[in-house]
């Protein structure tokens, strides 16, 4: 595909990934009662693993000894991250899962300034406070009312802040590509050894339902998702790629309330709208408002 196909297609594609991720929310939530959750990761993730490292086979010959190490620890975040969120999903909604999942775009400032030394930008404050007050206005029941779940998936965003700034300090002078593939495996690796703590590998054989989740999981969730949004990202000035990946959130919550999954009252919604508002503060700064400085004619 030429280059300026890929420009065309570029947003389209960060879309596309956004709208597979956020209908995995309800997908989880209903098949992590039948398919044990180490065992459903472990799938996606190597399966994912073997197809790109078949695609980009030619890719292998760069590898050397630091990006087994990169990608083993980016792969035990990704790991931790992913099983934390997905046992929160068990006692909480689809939609509230997605929401509260974003949080980590809110958070990774603060680490990069801990890790960097780069101060947060009076948005990211300002994001900040955004964020905790939707997150209570979500919570609200006649009283702040956080399920365990809830709180297990606000660390999982804490989690995957930590795997953001992982991969921005790894992966300089590194093929994104090569790296995403070893953090693919070794999160695979992780699951697999967790499901000697679990109900472990399916004894009696998984439904055609449920294998037909496993794939789309491994394929669309994992595999395209991620290729769609690297590809994307290239050809996207950053602000706009960060307001587009935020729309994982909305999409989470629209294929939760379209199947039944839950129906969010007014100020659920008017709390999510203050969480997504949150994210696109943060990462954007708000900078797609504002007009670019016309150029003067010579």
């Amino acid at each position: 595909m030429s280059e300026s196909m890929l420009k065309k297609l570029a947003k389209p594609m960060i879309v596309f990934a956004t709208l597979i991720w956020g209908s995995t929310f309800f997908i989880l939530k209903d098949t992590l009662d039948d398919v044990d959750l180490m065992f459903l990761m472990a799938f996606r993730f190597g399966f994912a693993a073997v197809l790109l490292g078949l695609v980009f086979w030619k890719r292998w010959r760069i590898i050397d000894r630091s990006y087994w190490w990169r990608g083993g620890l980016l792969g035990v975040f990704m790991f931790v991250g992913y099983a934390v969120q997905n046992y929160g999903l068990m006692d909480t909604t689809p939609g509230k899962n997605a929401f509260f999942t974003a949080v980590y775009c809110v958070i990774v400032p603060f680490l990069y300034w801990a890790v960097d030394k780069l101060r947060p930008s009076r948005f990211n404050v300002l994001a900040a406070v955004l964020c905790v007050a939707g997150i209570g206005l979500v919570s609200w029941d006649g009283g702040i009312a956080l399920t365990r779940g809830d709180l297990m998936t606000l660390c999982a965003g804490f989690v995957y802040a930590c795997h953001i700034v992982a991969v921005a300090k790894f992966s300089k002078d590194r093929d994104a590509v090569l790296l995403s593939i070893l953090q693919f495996a070794s999160a695979a690796l992780c699951f697999c050894v967790g499901t000697a703590f679990t109900r472990g590998l399916p004894t009696q054989g998984l439904s055609l339902n449920a294998w037909l989740v496993l794939l789309y999981l491994a394929v669309f969730g994992t595999t395209i998702g991620q290729l769609f949004q690297n590809v994307g990202q290239k050809y996207t000035d950053p602000s706009s790629a960060a307001l587009l990946l935020s729309l994982e959130a909305p999409f989470g919550v629209a294929f939760s309330v379209a199947f039944g999954a839950e129906s969010p009252g007014g100020l659920m919604y008017l709390g999510f709208a203050l969480i997504f508002l949150a994210v696109v503060c943060s990462e954007t700064q708000f900078k797609f408002l504002r007009r670019a400085p016309a150029k003067e004619e010579e």
